[in-house]
């Protein structure tokens, strides 16, 4: 499995992420594209960064809303989606030519990833948007139980999908994360690598319930915001190594 995290979510004078200590462990930089968070310097700076390391770059959009950092969701269109889709990635994927680089693939941002999840309306408006790009970049989505169904639908526009799966959090027996209103939603540490391994050995999580889904995911969502989570993932790195 690789290693994602999302970076770039600073902006002005708002700092977000220790993202310059997360950079050296993970493989792939969801990069933040102006509308939840990030700015043109954070952008710059950030897939400088990814460059240096060696790290894949995906653009990490997001509904407009800056002030609830896109964790909000919007009654958006299928046209609007599709719109802000281009802007965003359009955005980054030029700022990455300019220092000879180029994005691979996108994951949506917080409500917009939910929604995807969620709704069949968004999510084909998500596929659409990067199908239109102008050369071929993968979708970044969650391994679930519908992931072949995702597939299929993916299919259609000709895309390649990339599975993730959460380091920290908790999985509800249906495959979907457990609420972050309920007690046991995020991990610690200790859970945490279990679960790390668990899903290197065998593919799986163990949900709240006890039962075992099989996800066996491409990448592996880790969050480096602070200096614990920043040396989890280095532990994180080395249990993937074994």
């Amino acid at each position: 499995m690789l290693l994602n995290c999302d970076l770039g979510e600073s902006f002005g004078h708002w700092q977000m992420g220790m993202d310059e200590l997360v950079m050296p462990h993970i493989d792939q930089a969801n990069i933040a594209c102006g509308f939840h968070a990030g700015d043109p310097l954070i952008m710059q700076q950030t897939i400088a960064s990814a460059k240096e390391h060696g790290v894949s770059i995906g653009a990490h959009p997001a509904y407009p809303d800056l002030q609830g950092f896109g964790r909000r969701s919007l009654k958006c269109s299928s046209d609007e989606i599709i719109a802000f889709m281009h802007y965003q990635i359009a955005a980054l994927d030029g700022m990455a030519k300019m220092q000879g680089v180029e994005i691979e693939y996108v994951k949506p941002h917080g409500a917009l990833y939910n929604d995807m999840m969620a709704k069949n309306e968004i999510r084909v408006a998500i596929m659409q948007a990067i199908a239109d790009f102008h050369r071929p970049i993968a979708l970044m989505l969650q391994a679930s139980a519908d992931f072949a169904k995702h597939q299929r639908q993916a299919q259609q526009y000709g895309l390649t999908l990339l599975s993730e799966a959460f380091a920290d959090r908790c999985y509800d027996d249906d495959g979907k994360l457990l609420a972050r209103t309920q007690a046991a939603a995020v991990h610690n540490k200790e859970k945490m690598l279990a679960q790390v391994e668990q899903l290197n050995n065998n593919g799986t999580v163990t949900t709240i319930s006890g039962k075992i889904l099989m996800l066996n995911p491409d990448s592996l969502c880790v969050h480096g915001d602070n200096i614990a989570g920043v040396k989890a993932i280095a532990q994180i790195k080395q249990l993937l190594a074994k």
